[in-house]
Parts: C-alpha cells; sequence; structure tokens
C-alpha cells in the first residue's frame, strides 16, 4: 500500500513579499489558476487515493491548507507544533500514519515544485515502488541536469545498476559554478529532487541507527498518539529535536540508496528566477506577471522580471535590466536577479528593524 506524505510546512521566504509564514509559496496560485500544493495533489491522486494522502504542516498553515484541500480528510492533516527540518518533519509524519494505517510505502513530496511531465512522473512512481520492495532500500528520485547549477544539491550515480536505478556513490553539497560545470560535464550527477520513497518500516529503522536522539523523541510522541493529542506536550518534544535535514540525518549515512532518474520537467521553483525558466518573455525579454488591473510599461528595459499585484497601480521602468520587481498593496520589492536567492536576508533585517 502506497502512501503520499506532501512536505508543507515551508514558509516560501524566497518568494516573499507575495508569500509569508501564514500564506507560503505553496498556497499561491503561480502558474495556474490551482496553488502549487493543489497541483502536487492532484498529480499523484491517479495512482494514490485522498485516504492515503497525508499533508504535513505547521500551526501557522493547517487553517488555510485544510481549506485549500477540503477533500482530503481532516485527520491526514498532520500538524507540527513547530519547525524543526525534514527530518522531524519525516519521521514524526512516519509514526503518525502507521498509527493509522498500518505499515506501508512511501513516497515523499514537496509541495512546491512544477513537474510538467505527469504522465512520466507517475511512471517513476511506479518504477520506485518496485525498487523499495527490497528491504532496507531508499529511493531519491534525480534529475539530469542542464546546466551548471549552483543551487542544488547533487548525487553521484555509481556504476551499479539496479534496472532504471543507479546505487548513489556520494551526496555533494550545492556546489560553486566550476565545480557545477565539472559534474555537468562528468555525467553521472544528478540534481536532488527532495522527493523520495521507502517503506515505512526503512525510514524508521535507518532513524534509530542513525539518529538515535531523534528516534528517542519520535518514541516518546508515539505514546501521545490517539485519538486526541496532548499539544503541550507534543510541542515539548519538538522543542527537543535538533533541525536536520533527513538528507544529513539518514541519506548520507545510509547503506542502499540508489538514484532513479526522473525526466519529469521538474523545476522546485526556488526563488523569483525560476519564473524566467517558465513562463514566455516579452518582446524586451522580460516576464511580466500583472494582477487584474494593474500595469507594467517599460522603456529601454529588459530581461526583467515584473510582477504587479498592487492596487491598481502602473509599475514604469526605464533603463532598468537584469532585475525582479514585486509590488503588492503594502510591499515593493526590488533586486537584482543575482540577489533574488537571498531574499531571507534582507526578510531578517526587516524583522530587526534594519534600515
Amino acid at each position: 500500500m502506497l502512501v503520499a506524505i506532501i512536505m508543507a510546512g515551508g514558509s516560501g521566504q524566497r518568494f516573499w513579499p507575495l508569500s509569508n509564514e501564514e500564506h507560503p509559496k505553496q498556497l499561491l496560485k503561480l502558474f495556474s489558476d490551482k496553488t502549487m500544493i493543489r497541483e502536487t495533489v492532484d498529480r499523484i491522486l491517479p495512482v494514490i487515493p485522498r485516504e492515503r494522502i497525508f499533508i504535513a504542516t505547521n500551526v501557522k498553515q493547517a487553517e488555510e491548507i485544510k481549506k485549500e484541500l477540503p477533500f482530503i480528510p481532516e485527520k491526514n492533516i498532520i500538524v507540527e507544533p513547530k519547525f524543526r527540518d525534514t527530518a522531524a518533519c519525516i519521521g514524526y509524519a512516519s509514526i503518525y500514519v502507521k498509527k493509522i494505517l498500518g505499515e506501508c510505502n512511501f513516497i515523499v513530496l514537496p509541495s512546491d515544485h512544477l513537474i510538467g511531465n505527469r504522465n512520466s512522473f507517475l511512471k517513476i512512481i511506479e518504477d520506485g515502488e518496485k525498487l523499495i520492495e527490497k528491504p532496507g532500500r531508499i529511493v531519491i528520485f534525480g534529475i539530469k541536469p542542464d546546466k551548471p547549477e549552483t543551487a542544488y544539491g547533487y548525487i553521484e550515480a555509481g556504476g551499479e545498476r539496479m534496472g532504471k536505478a543507479f546505487m548513489v556513490s556520494s551526496f555533494k553539497e550545492k556546489p560553486v559554478l566550476e565545480v557545477a560545470k565539472e559534474y555537468l560535464a562528468r555525467g553521472n550527477y544528478y540534481w536532488n529532487s527532495g522527493m523520495f520513497m521507502w517503506s515505512g518500516k526503512t525510514i524508521l529503522s535507518h532513524i534509530e541507527e542513525l539518529m538515535p536522539e531523534h528516534w528517542q523523541i519520535l518514541e516518546s510522541i508515539d505514546k501521545l498518539l490517539g485519538d486526541s493529542i496532548d499539544e503541550d506536550l507534543l510541542s515539548s518534544a519538538f522543542d527537543r529535536f535538533e533541525k536536520i535535514s533527513i538528507d544529513y540525518g539518514v541519506m548520507e549515512e545510509a547503506e542502499d540508496v540508489v538514484v532513479l532518474p526522473a525526466d519529469i520537467d521538474w523545476n522546485d521553483i526556488g526563488n523569483f528566477t525560476a519564473l524566467d525558466e517558465i513562463f514566455n518573455h516579452g518582446e524586451n525579454g522580460s516576464v511580466i506577471r500583472v494582477h487584474q488591473g494593474e500595469q507594467v510599461v517599460e522603456h529601454r528595459s529588459h530581461d526583467n522580471i515584473i510582477i504587479n499585484e498592487g492596487h491598481k497601480k502602473i509599475i514604469a521602468t526605464l533603463g532598468i535590466e537584469d532585475t525582479v520587481i514585486v509590488e503588492t498593496d503594502d510591499v515593493l520589492l526590488v533586486c537584482k536577479k543575482e540577489e533574488a536567492q537571498d531574499i531571507k536576508s534582507l526578510l531578517k533585517k526587516i524583522h530587526e528593524g534594519g534600515a
């Protein structure tokens, strides 16, 4: 039995001011009339029924998630009291689902990625199910690089093959440009998509072995789970989790990890510059997105990303290039494209009251 865990607890800070902690990226309608999380759910419904789709989110976003996905059973909305990164999220979700459904297999998906080739994606899931029939195996979907990207982690594939998959030789941090070019040239490196498949037994046994402190906390949480949950005790337990990703905590140390190449027209939509790859460009080479009644006028300006959601406002540019401009009712963001990855630092300064 295959169960989907969709991770939807991120704050989407790199898409500020369109997104914030209460209304993050996964709740934005960036590419269609559907939110990104709704796109994610709809994408897997042909192979996983709604009763086996679980959404892992946090207290700040839970109510909005429920409103956005009213057809998902309310008990399938897993609410984390605090953000403690993906190792805590996946561990908690795994014991939560086990309480309800017993032993099962999992596919773990981010809620805010774009996948253009849905049919290929569903076929990859079928391939992954066959691979995780072997006890202890972990499957990661790997994306073949088409450019020397420095914003993604990389997976080095070894020579040993298991059907369509390769044994993972190593995981690489986000590289500098020259190293990314080398990975691209070698041909056996894949982007880490953050999409995983495993059995419930496999992931929990790996956490027990490789992250014993996390495991002890999960055991204490397991005793809390029932018809109702003591929110204070759950929150106290989450306080004890170290903030660490499942990649660092498990993937880099586990033995039987394979990368399954996924040719699915994938983009993780990490920041505003991803829109350059998704949308058509106007005559000036710019991506223009306007809300109803708003307007953008460019003069001697080119290669910009301009989003106007301000109330009946005009954005006019003169001599502007390679810039991101985002207007909402209460915020105007202007930054160079090359700085868009670091919007988090700007938000931190705003919250600290910096000028």
